[in-house]
């Protein structure tokens, strides 16, 4: 007869994850009783039958997980989670905790995922699993379609481009396919959001350097979104939310009786929508650093508006006129530095669009309900935006004999890697790529913050689990609430220029300064050390391919480094220098050509990872050197 832990292991479960906890006590059996049966292998451990298969082997389970990820978990790297597929008795689970979390400091996040919460009770009854819960951050996806797996991912941090380790239980996904399917498919439309994360910060990462450094000031003297978090709470005014695809048309004839009931965010791209049928949006978000970007705003005065911005925008975008301007929490290592030192301003969201973060700020803002108009990440009818955005009307103006309008919307829909997809309102709609990866994220936080109720004016984008169709009349329905929003916002904005510069106005220049001398001093230390060693080491790698480095040399050469990497790894402006870093991939590959003496390519990779290093550094000073357009 084997033993029972339940009742200690949901005691334990009670306390370190009560929410988990609370989910299998509501949880009904989804497997009949008779399909899941606990055994004692030959190893005298329990093994699990789930309709007559092994989950589990039925000689030695917890040595046949042991030889899974060792075969699987030996060179994982990068530091993010790890993810299970398939919990079963948790063997494979234990032993990927015990391996990855083995040092002192070891804090890998494992995420198990499990379709059927009676599989996760078996293995509370037949296993001790007080340690594994305890000493480990682990979070649990538990049932529904798997779509817990993206929130989980985006808990944690890892390596750019590195995609989360993952461990199947080839007998649970194989049984259950199509939903351990979903579930991988969801991780790597994650990665390849990492991915493309990492990309666009290998194009643009100059220009966000240089944007954030002209800005830098704007960090002193423009309040921050913290300033307006919860404004809206406890009560029931809605937020009108207004992306820039193709559906926004739809909106157009009842704008002004939509902004009678709604507090109105416009994304940048769809100021010019709002201001075209003469209704002044309350908030207008902008947090893409481009130059094109800001030509959605060029020439069209806002004055009624406040700026939601990133200090990274285009430096124009924050001389623009506009009624105020607040900023959000920087999304770059620069303008985090001296955010932290003067005046943290909130965070929101970054899901690669401007309506992702837009979404983010109506829920900062405490609304309970926001419909949304524009949000199709996908293109109905062929269309990409709504009629009259600036894209659209530069087409139009550049178009010629051999080169019409109608050719941009050609490549526009042919660059992404279109496909199509499940549309909200039923059959397919065609997306592409970019889109799809806003759209897993709109499904993260939609799954996250589950209190907010999200309502589509239009059912012809891509479907989102999350949001709900509603149509025009239903938000029309609502009452007018116009005045109590304008005494609302005019309040907030009222306290808020007052509290903010006021008397701790002086306190914050003083800050700004001591903090942009800390930034120049730092980055000048790294810049000169780095200097200082990528040269030594091309001087000890020259030597050892020469054939005439000593040993007394070689040691000093190793011990320089290593002062070296310590100096770096205690810097306050490390990640700063680091941002610009390039890939070093490929340097592998290139100094082994050059040589096969493992001494000589350590020296040589050093070399360049030192001078890479002071050339990000010498870049951040060149560009904070420039005289402020703030």
């Amino acid at each position: 007869m084997l033993p029972d832990f339940f009742a200690p292991n949901m005691e334990a479960l009670k306390r370190l994850y009560p929410l988990l906890a609370e989910e299998l006590d509501k949880a009904g059996d989804d497997i009949a009783p008779d399909d899941l049966a606990i055994e004692a292998a030959a190893s005298g451990e329990p093994t699990l039958a789930y309709r007559d298969i092994y989950v589990h082997s039925k000689r030695d389970p917890r040595r046949e997980a042991q030889r899974l990820v060792d075969s699987t978990a030996s060179s994982s790297s990068g530091g993010g989670p790890a993810v299970i597929l398939g919990f079963g008795l948790g063997y494979t689970a234990a032993i990927l905790a015990e391996k990855l979390n083995a040092d002192a400091d070891g804090d890998r996040p494992i995420i198990v995922v499990e379709k059927h919460p009676a599989i996760l009770k078996k293995a509370l009854h037949a296993r001790d699993l007080g340690a594994f819960l305890s000493k480990n951050r682990l979070v649990f996806v538990l049932g529904g379609s798997g779509e817990g797996i993206t929130g989980a991912l985006s808990l944690f941090k890892g390596s750019p481009g590195v995609p989360p380790l993952v461990i199947q239980n080839r007998a649970l996904t194989g049984m259950d396919g199509d939903w351990y399917a979903g579930v991988e498919e969801r991780i790597k439309t994650w990665n390849s959001r990492t991915t493309v994360n990492r990309a666009t910060q290998k194009r643009f990462g100059k220009r966000w350097v240089r944007n954030l450094s002209q800005n830098l000031r704007a960090v002193r003297d423009i309040p921050g979104i913290s300033r307006l978090e919860g404004i809206l709470n406890g009560g029931d005014i809605p937020v009108f939310l207004a992306a820039a695809g193709p559906t926004l048309d739809a909106a157009g004839p009842v704008l002004n009786e939509i902004a009678l009931r709604c507090v109105t965010v416009a994304v940048d791209t769809s100021l010019r929508f709002f201001l075209s049928r003469r209704v002044d949006p309350d908030f207008v978000v902008s947090v893409d650093p481009q130059y094109w970007n800001y030509r959605h705003l060029d020439r069209v005065p806002a004055p009624n508006t406040r700026l939601i911005a990133e200090s990274a925008v285009y430096p124009p975008v924050l001389r623009h006129r506009f009624g105020g301007m607040f900023l959000c929490g920087s999304f770059f290592p620069l303008g985090r530095f001296i955010e932290e030192k003067v005046d943290p301003k909130g965070d929101l969201g970054a899901g690669g669009s401007v309506a992702t973060s837009a979404w983010d700020f109506a829920r900062h803002l405490g609304a309970r309900q926001v419909w949304i108009a524009g949000l199709d990440l996908s293109f109905p009818e062929l269309k990409t935006h709504f009629r009259g955005a600036a894209f659209e009307e530069k087409s139009h103006a550049e178009s010629r004999r051999f080169s019409p309008g109608e050719t941009w919307n050609f490549r526009a829909l042919r660059d992404g890697q279109p496909f199509r997809a499940k549309c909200q309102g039923g059959g397919t709609v065609l997306t592409d790529k970019r889109l799809s990866l806003y759209a897993a994220w709109f499904e993260s936080c939609f799954s996250r913050f589950a209190g907010v109720k999200n309502y589509r004016l239009q059912a012809d984008g891509l479907a989102i689990p999350g949001i709900e169709s509603s149509c025009a009349g239903e938000l029309l329905a609502l009452p007018a609430r116009r005045e109590e929003i304008n005494r609302l916002l005019d309040l907030t904005f009222t306290t808020v220029e007052g509290d903010f510069h006021g008397e701790g106005a002086k306190g914050r220049a003083a800050q700004y300064e001591s903090a942009r001398k800390t930034l120049l001093d730092g980055l000048e230390t790294i810049k000169t050390l780095a200097e200082d060693t990528a040269e030594a080491a091309e001087t000890a790698a020259r030597r050892k391919r020469q054939g005439r480095l000593e040993k007394t040399e070689h040691e000093r050469a190793l011990k320089r480094l290593d002062g070296a990497n310590k100096a770096i790894a205690e810097s306050a402006v490390k990640e700063i220098a680091g941002f610009l870093f390039p890939e070093t991939g490929g340097w592998e590959a290139e100094i082994a050509a050059i040589t096969a003496d493992p001494v000589a390519r350590h020296l040589e990779f050093s070399a360049r990872f030192y001078r890479a290093l002071a050339e990000a550094a010498t870049y951040n000073l060149r560009a904070l050197a420039a005289p402020s357009s703030f």
